[in-house]
């Protein structure tokens, strides 16, 4: 009786492990190793070759049921990709930044070139003396073709 309580537990074992780490084949040699007679029944279980890729992939994808050295290892490259992840967005938000510095510069560079022409206070007289000198008749028409047709004299 106890022999056969021992192989139902062997097999409820087996067939757990085997499911859990079908895919993984790093933690499979663990598993190997903790249930020597594991091996047999991953060959026994139905659809099981799969290319070396989706093996990686499900081996990727399975984090239920992981040892506690593949669980540290898994932690530890999460926290490194999270890191990766924050140092990438503090660059991407330091590049925006820059050109939106760079953007303002040429903003304000444009501001002082045109500060040039505005006419203040200080430059009225010669503003107001320049006008009268170089006087502009702006009363005519235009045709389609961008021809001046009709022009009234200036007084």
């Amino acid at each position: 009786r106890g022999s056969l309580r021992s192989f139902r537990t062997d097999v409820i074992l087996y067939s757990v492990f085997a499911l859990i780490f079908l895919f993984s084949s790093p933690c499979w040699g663990t598993a190997q190793a903790l249930f020597p007679r594991a091996a047999t029944w991953r060959l026994c279980i139905p659809g099981i070759a799969v290319s070396p890729q989706q093996e990686c992939e499900h081996r990727q994808n399975l984090v239920l049921f992981s040892f506690p050295c593949d669980r540290e290892e898994r932690i530890a490259k999460e926290a490194e990709e999270e890191q990766r992840q924050k140092l990438k967005a503090v660059e991407n938000k330091a590049k925006i930044m820059e050109a939106f510095l760079k953007e303002k510069e040429k903003e304000v560079l444009q501001l002082q070139e045109e500060a040039k022409t505005f006419i203040t206070l200080e430059n009225l007289d010669a503003r107001i003396e320049q006008c009268l000198d170089n006087p502009r008749n702006y009363n005519f028409a235009i045709d389609k073709d961008g021809r001046i047709v009709k022009r009234t004299v200036l007084t």
